[in-house]
């Protein structure tokens, strides 16, 4: 099986330094040196699908523009890529949110996938309006995709549940193709949700033996309800020449963090909800700068000022395409990047690193077309 490969649209802005922000803290203020704009999102997509990479992941919440206004814009400017839509189910009706993505197939010529996010953080729902606790909104996110599920398989639906109620939904027009539903989270009932309702699970960038751990806890609850999932891991990368050229970058990112940032975000994600978010704040153990390699070529210091996925794979081109091959041993077949800034970093990796992985038969370019050679002289970083 070819593996797949996503990218990340940096939709609370970019930079040559890391932009933090997300579960709950806001975007800091790296994210001001490249601004979101369609213009400059449309170039990452557009050098995305050149690449190769299949489709884009937007995030979701308070600290960045709103993901399915900002896809169906950039949506215009590509051909190929698909875009993983970040969105919460207790901020719009489980009726209006299925047409919207039956409306953004036909309109993109199929190009959507759905990254469901349950929401981690209470003082952040709130804010939408949503006052439910965390096991609440889980059970709400498991009644939405029961009728999300049946609205695009062109049924007509009653639900009468704990949280959401609907009569007589029908779809005039159901979505073709029906968009695939990527979804993540650790704990018990996230589980669960997962195992009946998604497509794909994801799991942030955690050291081998766990990504192990969590594969074998869904595919056993998935196994229970008759299903298959496929598995799809959040990281990060910084992929260079040579191991010491990426190690260089790694460093010069992380003397750029101010230590009252640091101290600030990593306050704020210690208060964090999310199960997830509290297994990446342990990798990194505070933020000892020899503690930061957590695996080989594993590296934590994104989640130093990051909420969020906090890893990023460190390394030569051909490192980082072994440290691949070892997350797909264990049955990863889908990896969502990103790097900063998003559109040298997709370079790096689409002309350094899936080669190689071409080169072993283990990716293929979606066009068709054969993955370009490395460069011979490597640009800046």
């Amino acid at each position: 099986m070819s593996l797949t490969f996503h990218w990340f649209l940096p939709t609370n802005g970019d930079s040559r330094h890391v932009v933090g922000g997300g579960h709950g803290t806001p975007a800091t203020v790296s994210g001001r040196d490249r601004p979101p704009t369609v213009a400059y999102l449309s170039q990452i997509a557009r050098a995305a699908e050149d690449l190769g990479f299949v489709g884009a992941l937007t995030p979701t919440g308070a600290w960045c523009e709103d993901a399915w206004l900002t896809t169906a814009m950039v949506s215009q400017h590509t051909e190929r890529l698909k875009y993983l839509v970040a969105f919460r189910p207790g901020f719009v009706s489980p009726t209006l949110a299925a047409q919207m993505a039956s409306t953004f197939q036909r309109q993109t010529g199929g190009r959507l996938l759905l990254n469901v996010v349950t929401g981690g953080e209470s003082h952040e729902q709130r804010a939408y309006g949503d006052f439910l606790d965390k096991d609440a909104r889980y059970r709400r996110t498991g009644e939405f995709l029961e009728v999300v599920r049946g609205l695009w398989e062109g049924k007509t639906v009653d639900l009468h549940g704990e949280h959401l109620q609907v009569e007589d939904a029908k779809l005039a027009r159901v979505p073709d193709p029906v968009p695939e539903v990527y979804f993540g989270g650790s704990s018990p009932i996230a589980g669960e949700v997962a195992a009946k309702y998604v497509d794909v699970y994801l799991t942030w960038g955690e050291p081998p033996a766990q990504v192990a751990e969590k594969i074998a806890w869904i595919r056993g609850l998935a196994a229970k309800q008759g299903r298959t999932l496929r598995f799809g891991i959040r990281l990060h990368v910084i992929t260079r020449d040579t191991s010491e050229q990426a190690w260089a970058e790694a460093d010069r990112l992380l003397a750029g963090f101010d230590p009252e940032t640091v101290r600030s975000v990593q306050a704020g994600l210690a208060r964090s909800e999310s199960e997830g978010q509290q297994r990446m704040l342990a990798l990194h153990g505070g933020g000892d700068r020899n503690g930061l390699e957590i695996h080989p070529n594993l590296w934590a210091g994104i989640g130093l000022v990051r909420g969020g996925a906090g890893t990023a794979l460190v390394g030569s081109h051909d490192e980082v395409a072994e440290r691949i091959k070892e997350y797909h041993a264990l049955g990863i077949d889908e990896f969502v990047l990103s790097g900063y800034p998003h559109l040298e970093e997709a370079y790096w990796f689409g002309e350094g690193v899936l080669p190689r992985l071409a080169a072993q038969g283990l990716w293929r370019h979606p066009s068709g077309e054969e993955a370009a050679s490395a460069p011979q002289v490597p640009f800046a970083s």
